[in-house]
């Protein structure tokens, strides 16, 4: 029996994702037409055993969230429920604090992933490696150059068991290729360092405040107070991936929708995202790792869909290409390269988009140049 959390944030996170986070919040934004986090729920839904899945953070319970989440438990026939915060408690204060939710029932495990990133989840083969290996923690790790992996966790692991034998959270320089992918296996057993952490902020947290209640005592960070205290102790390991991943922590992750919804051979739906079990049809020519920087635009002509008022053969969509089936779209527009459009958009005569994902009701115009766009919903 196995259990997931999703690690949702709250408002006063994703202040890059401004002005779109005020909105519609950045959980639910959509990428390759639907939310975010619904390419999390569904990856852990085909993972045999999955009896739960836990959203965590500090949003509060509104009606899109209330929506999502009934929708989201029919289509994928899991109990899927929303634990809030009373106060942000960190990447891994919510982990501890509903501790009793995650290991109701006795999970042989429970998968953690952050809601900021896109990958290809590979959560069966995370669960292969745990099983072959049990150990409290088992992180996924991927490759970055230099540069790219100063942003990020970086590990330093024994090459032949896999162990996590260093880890530092956004390094000053150069410390590893191999950096943390925001997705995780713990074991029950993973709870007791975040007890350990707690008590240990409690016990600090006393000696400044008389009153026994300091607030912050609540507050852990996995990166910081867990993996980098316990690294080179036997507790943490690596799952390495050649899958695509990246993070998605500003508007510029238009360029992401590509891997959710990859280029298939020939014309497709361009309205058309991934079915519930569909496989990710990642071709050999993906990088495995991609900074939100953009994917080259390839043609695309004559391809099909619904709800689009041009000719078939008379549309032309560059690259990755999400259309809504209640979208409009004139025939002499041309999108793409990584577009998304929403529920209810219109696209008049003569634009030209790319790099973009419009929210639904919103129409679009081309000035008489072609060149810029009038918008308005």
């Amino acid at each position: 029996m196995l259990k997931a959390v999703i690690l949702i944030g709250g408002p006063q996170k994703g202040t890059r994702f401004r002005p779109l986070s005020f909105e519609v919040p950045k959980p639910l934004f959509p990428v390759a037409g639907v939310p975010m986090i619904q390419h999390h729920i569904e990856a852990c839904a085909q993972v045999p055993g999955m009896q739960e899945i836990l959203l965590i953070g500090f949003y509060q319970p509104d009606e899109p969230l209330t929506r999502f989440l009934e929708a989201a438990q029919q289509e994928f026939n899991l109990p899927i429920r929303y634990l809030q915060e009373f106060v942000p408690l960190g990447t891994g204060g919510g982990l501890y604090h509903f501790r009793d939710q995650i290991l109701a029932g006795g999970p042989e495990a429970f998968f953690v992933l952050n809601a900021d990133v896109c990958s290809d989840f590979p959560l069966s083969a995370m669960l292969d490696a745990y099983r072959h290996q049990p150990h409290p923690f088992l992180l996924l790790g991927t490759t970055a150059n230099r540069t790219q992996s100063l942003n990020y966790g970086c590990i330093v692991e024994n090459p032949q068991t896999h162990e996590v034998l260093h880890y530092v959270e956004k390094p000053s320089t150069f410390v590893s290729d191999v950096i943390n992918c925001g997705i995780y296996l713990f074991s029950p057993e993973a709870l007791k360092p975040l007890r350990d952490v707690f008590q240990r902020n409690q016990q600090d947290g006393q000696q400044e405040d008389s009153s026994g209640l300091w607030p912050g005592a609540g507050t852990i960070r996995l990166e910081q107070d867990v993996f980098s205290a316990l690294a080179g102790q036997g507790q943490i390991y690596v799952h390495l991936t050649d899958g695509i991943w990246s993070q998605i922590k500003s508007a510029g992750y238009a360029s992401l929708s590509p891997l959710c919804l990859p280029p298939l051979p020939g014309p497709v739906p361009a309205h058309s995202p991934r079915t519930p079990g569909q496989a990710h049809p990642w071709g050999s020519t993906n990088p495995r790792f991609r900074d939100e920087a953009p994917v080259p635009a390839s043609p695309r002509p004559n391809p099909e869909w619904c709800g689009v008022v041009a000719p078939r053969s008379s549309l032309l969509l560059l690259g990755n290409v999400y259309i809504h089936p209640t979208a409009k779209v004139a025939p002499s527009a041309v999108l793409g390269p990584n577009v998304s459009i929403g529920e209810g958009v219109t696209v008049g005569e003569g634009v030209r988009l790319r790099e973009s994902i419009v929210l639904h009701g919103a129409t679009l115009q081309a000035a008489v140049s072609g060149s810029l766009l009038r918008c308005s919903s």
